[in-house]
Formats: C-alpha cells, structure tokens, sequence
C-alpha cells in the first residue's frame, strides 16, 4: 500500500468516510486480537476505580459522561473503562463497591487511550509507513496521532455510541481531525457496527462542529469533569463552507450501516456524523481506533480538550519520521 488511490480519495470527500479492505494481514488481525486478550487478562482489578464509560450524550442515559482523574489522566496511559451494564444494580456486599456480573475481561468497554505508544503491537500498526502514505494522501502536513484505543463492543451489553462527530472530541482551530476505525473482529448487522450518515461532514448537511467535549472547570480553576460546550471557532475544515440551510440536515435514509470484514479499516472524517447500536448479539465487535490531527503551523490543538498532550512536552506522536 502507498497511500490512497484517486477514487478512493474522491470517495472520501465525497461520502466523509471510506472502507480500505484487507487493510492487516490475518497475521496482523490476530496479533492485535491477542495483545487485546492479554491486556484484559492481565489488568489489575483490585485496584481499579471501576470507571464506567458513558457518553452522557443520550436522552435515555441521565449518568453524566465520564470525566474523573483516572479517565482524564489516560491520554499517555493504557486503562481500562467499564460497560455500566456489567455492574449488578445493588453493590458486593463485603467490599460496598459495584458489583461485576461478568467476568473482568468481558466487562470493558474500551482499553485507551495511547497504545500506540505503550503497546508494541499496536505501536507497530499504528506508526508506520503505510499510515504515513495515508495521510499524505488526504493532504496532512504534520499529522499527529493521538487518542488510541480498543472498542470491545462486549456481547449482549456493548454500550451504544449516539450520532456524533469525532472533531467535537478532539478539536482543532480549524478542524482536522480523521479516524483511523481497524475491525479486529467481524463488524456487520446484528454486531453494533458502524453507521455513517454519507456526506453528513459537508456545510450544507450541518457538518460544521457546534459544540465541543471539554474539561469542566470551576471557579478556582480546578478541573471537575467533562461538559460539551458550543463551539465558537471554525466549525469545518479549511476550504469548506459553512451553509446556514439546514434543511439538508441527513436523515435516516443516509444512513449506512456498513459491514466491515476483520482486518479492514475505515477512515472517519472527523465532521461526519456515525453512531454505532447497542450490541445485543452473542458475538463481541472489538476493535482498534486511533484518530490523527493537524500539527502543522496554522492549526492550534485547544487547551480545553478533554484529551491533552503528554506532560513529557514532546507533543502527540509525528506519524511523519
């Protein structure tokens, strides 16, 4: 692979999301698949603040989104956050803590946020040549990875993820940010794969990013949480245009719920709207995302975000070397 082909580039733009097949070698698939096993296998329990990830974005769910120091401190750590679905209603009764009603390792919502830092497996995958020659292809100058991570997607209790748009997490003046989604396992129908609202990035369709996931801070300075926020910097990437009638807002009918094939990658503009359902089947849906934003001069990475850089002040990893 070098890079991307004419139609797949045009595809991009056009649809704000594409599917690369045979992206990973089986050897590669299962690799990631059993550094995964081992990571769930091997985490420490009794010590852990038993995080539950949520999104706090559904009218369904009234738990705010996560946002304590064990999640906020994640961005050059590998953690582990918690299906709120795993947890029995009531708590153990010897230790007073939520009680699991699965085992550990099939109770995970997400393993984040920088593997491709601390994993050499998914260091390996992630920093390479062949991602490099990607992001030459949709026109990054000094593309930068960061926010890497395993969705498990766990069988029967995988948490749905709302519409959303990616640069709403991890925003930059002006947005930039693209998704790099690697199915592990199979994704289709029946699995909580992915759907993409076509063309849902564009002005026209309300692709502009209106509000922003930061960190809550109060009065005295100090960091309390996470909230979303309107957004009040430039809404779209450079070279695309805002566009007041929303009348072309998508629609179900937009929606493509996509089958991707284990080792096949999906790249996700960071303006398109996606969502993924609640996994009800008996299979789990793993897989491993990371996302890549400009770090070029003219492109400034907000203070605000939830994520922030390493305090090391090497900045998020170059995928340029």
């Amino acid at each position: 692979m070098s890079g991307l082909t004419p139609s797949q580039i045009a595809f991009f733009h056009e649809n704000g999301f594409l599917v690369v097949p045979d992206y990973l070698t089986p050897t590669e698939t299962a690799s990631l698949v059993h550094e995964t096993g081992a990571l769930l296998e091997n985490f420490d329990l009794s010590s852990h603040p038993l995080t539950q990830f949520t999104t706090g974005d559904d009218a369904k769910d009234n738990k705010p989104h996560v946002g304590d120091d064990y999640f906020l401190t994640s961005g050059d750590k590998v953690r582990f956050f918690f299906e709120p679905d795993a947890f029995s209603a009531d708590p153990d009764p010897l230790t007073g803590k939520p009680a699991l009603l699965k085992p550990k390792q099939q109770a995970i919502n997400k393993i984040g946020h920088s593997l491709h830092t601390l994993s050499p497996p998914f260091q390996a995958i992630t920093l390479s040549q062949r991602n490099a020659d990607i992001a030459r292809s949709l026109g990054f100058v000094d593309p930068r990875v960061l926010q890497s991570m395993v969705i498990c997607k766990q069988p029967g209790i995988g948490g749905a993820v709302p519409p959303h748009r990616d640069s709403e997490f991890l925003y930059t003046d002006p947005p930039s940010a693209v998704g790099w989604w690697i199915a592990l396992q199979d994704a289709g129908p029946g699995n909580a794969t992915l759907g993409m609202f076509k063309g849902s990035h564009r002005g026209r369709k309300g692709g502009a990013v209106k509000r922003r996931f930061v960190r809550r801070v109060n009065a005295d300075g100090e960091v309390t949480g996470t909230e979303f926020v309107a957004n009040e910097g430039p809404g779209l990437p450079k070279g695309m245009q805002e566009d007041e009638d929303e009348s072309q807002l998508p629609t179900d009918e937009e929606l493509d719920i996509l089958e991707v094939k284990a080792g096949s990658l999906v790249l996700i503009h960071g303006n398109v709207l996606h969502k993924s359902e609640k996994n009800t089947s008996p299979r789990s849906r793993y897989a491993y995302t990371f996302h890549v934003i400009e770090g070029a001069e003219g492109w400034d990475y907000d203070r605000r975000n939830w994520l922030q850089p390493p305090e090391n002040g090497e900045g998020f990893s170059r995928l340029y070397q």
